[in-house]
This record gives structure tokens, sequence and C-alpha cells, in this order.
């Protein structure tokens, strides 16, 4: 008979500071049907000792629609997809200002600018960072992340000056397996950007995208590189299968799956921020809840072309785990007529989000 993993060990170890090791990465990922709670309850010993009950919010913004010559697998907006989705050039400035005030409608504390393409020119960043000032000087409590693709150094400087808080740029899968969804960078490339932009003092945000096809030393791999690299903000995606994507058609892991990996990233990353992305209401399903055990973090509202539940719902969700939503001041706002995820018309709620970032 196979010796039962103490779990609470496990989180011993990560409240002490310490790494759990490989083999026992391997035991979280392939823990019995039956252990699952107990597994659960460890992890978030973790996540409470390092963020109580609260959730922090974060919106989306999609700035820029399609019109990437990248080859990633699993993107909508990618050269390689045929998904109908809408594609526009930088938006202007007032419509940026307005999904600023949505996204403070809606209690998100953090605002994420997301740019399809390999990377900004140089003309993008200026624009971008002219907007970034205006969104601040309107809500300086917002904290502001953007997600731009690769940069070079001096764009990286020019962001932080502006008054962006974070940079986002997702690793995604393992080093071995990047190759099997993209061709037209590497993952080392990712890396350099992550490097960067930590070197100019923004606050990195790097995460994970799971359900392409990798296997549970990739998960675990990418759990030790992003511990390594020191980031303070880890967005776990969960792949979202789309149409016209070369990863249509890819079977759903599982919500047990999806919260056995929560679980790993935690054990490894205990005071760091987890945020449950793209993903969440397809793959985790009812279990979505059981989530919020292990993660501190959550988008609200849409991603990039998908739809994802209303505030409305997530603040219920919220509510009922008896958890509080990081910086709330009041009551849940009222829906609009129509979700509309940040009041830039018709097609915004289709246009504003990006599932696998």
């Amino acid at each position: 008979m196979t010796e039962r993993m103490d779990w609470n060990r496990l989180a011993e170890t990560a409240l002490a500071g310490d790494a759990i090791s490989p083999e026992e990465a391997r035991a979280v990922l392939a823990a019995p049907e039956d252990e699952l709670l107990a597994l659960l309850a460890a992890a978030a010993r973790v996540r409470r000792a390092h963020f109580g009950t609260t959730v922090k919010l974060n919106f989306l913004l999609n700035v820029k629609s399609g019109l990437c010559p990248e080859d990633c697998h699993y993107c909508s907006q990618s050269a390689v997809s045929t998904a109908p989705i809408a594609r526009h050039p930088i938006l202007p400035l007032p419509d940026i200002v307005a999904a600023a005030d949505r996204a403070v409608r809606v209690k998100a504390a953090r605002f994420c600018v997301v740019a399809s393409g390999r990377g900004p020119s140089d003309r993008e960043v200026d624009a971008l960072a002219e907007s970034v000032r205006a969104v601040r000087a309107a809500h300086p409590d917002l904290e502001v992340c953007a997600c731009l693709g690769l940069l070079r150094d001096h764009q990286a400087e020019r962001l932080r000056e502006a008054g962006v808080f974070a940079y986002n740029h997702n690793l995604n899968t393992s080093e071995r397996f990047y190759r099997e969804i993209c061709a037209t960078h590497t993952f080392q490339d990712r890396v350099a950007t992550i490097e960067r932009v930590k070197a100019v003092g923004l606050s990195p945000c790097a995460g994970a995208l799971f359900g392409m096809g990798e296997g549970p030393e990739d998960v675990i791999a990418l759990a030790y590189r992003l511990r390594e690299l020191g980031i303070d903000s880890i967005p776990i995606n969960f792949l979202i299968p789309i149409p016209g994507t070369p990863l249509a058609g890819r079977p759903a892991l599982g919500p047990r799956e999806c919260l056995k990996i929560l679980c790993l990233f935690r054990l490894l990353n205990p005071a760091t921020e987890v945020r449950i992305a793209g993903g969440r209401e397809v793959q985790l399903g009812w279990l979505q809840p059981l989530g919020l055990y292990v993660a501190n973090s959550i988008f609200v509202g849409d991603y990039l072309t998908t739809t994802g539940q209303s505030p409305q719902a997530d603040f219920a969700m919220i509510r009922d785990l008896g958890f509080s939503i990081l910086g709330d001041g009041g009551a849940d706002p009222a829906p609009p007529p129509a979700w509309d995820a940040c009041g830039l018309g018709e097609n915004a709620g289709r246009v504003t989000t990006r599932p696998n970032a």
C-alpha cells in the first residue's frame, strides 16, 4: 500500500518559505481523489497566512486586438488563427479612461491593458503612456498593469515613468514544451522581457496556460521557474480551445486537475499573488469557488476575446465563501442593462479581454 502524503507537512514547508521538493510536487499533481480536500485545506492554510480572506479583482482591456504576426497556437489573435474576432489598433485615450472608470465601478484593484503583437512600437508606447497618465490622474489608487509583448529597455522605462505599476509577460509553459506551441519567438525571449521589466522597477507579472498538451513535468518546471524569477503576480490560465486556433478541440483538463495545479503553484509560491485567470469558468466549472481557497485573485468580467461570468456572479461567489474584496468600500454596483465589459459599446464584451494572454 502506497504511503499517504502528509499535505500539512508541505504547508509547513511553504509557510517557512522553503520550496517543496520535486517529488512532493509530483505528489501534489497526482493526489488521489479522496485526498483532494485535504490537499486544498493545506494550500488554503498558506493562502490564508499571506492573504487572509481577501480577493483581489483585476480588470482586462484589450487595448489592441488581432493584427499579430506571432504563431502562438492557443491564441485567437495570432497569425495562424482563423477565429472571427474584432481587430483594431491601439484604442484612443478617452476609451481607455472610460474602461478604467468601469474597472473601478466593478471593484477592480488592478487595470490591465493588453495589446496583441510581438511587441509595441515606440509610437504605441508613447500613446499608451499618455493614456496611463490620464488613468492615474483620474484614479490614483488603481494599479495599472501593461501587457504589450516583448519590450526593449527604453520602452520599459517609459512605461514606468508614465505610472505603469506592473508588467505582464506570461511564460505559459515549460521551456521544453514551449517549441510545441510557438515558433516565432522563444521561451528565453519571454524570460528576457521579465528580467528587463524587473531591472527598471516594474512589478513582474508572469504566469501560465495549462491544458495545451503539456505533461506534469512541464507544469512542475514552470512553477519552479516562476519561483526562481521572483515573480510578484502569477496568473494561472486554463485553455479555452477556441475554434479557429490550432488547439481547438483539445480536451478539458477537468476541474479537479485544475485545483491540483493551483495547489502546486500556491505551495511553491506561498507569498505570491496567484490569480485564477482565463478559462476558470470553462475548466473549473462548478468547482470555481474552491479555487479561491488557494488563489487570492481573479479577473472580473470578460477576457480578451471570450466572455466571463458577470461581476455580480463573482461578487456573490466571494460573499458566499465568507471572503471580502480587496479595497471594497461599498455595496455591489447595479448591473448595466446588458453587460458591457468596459462601457465601450455593443461589442466591448467580446474585444476587451484576453483568456490566454
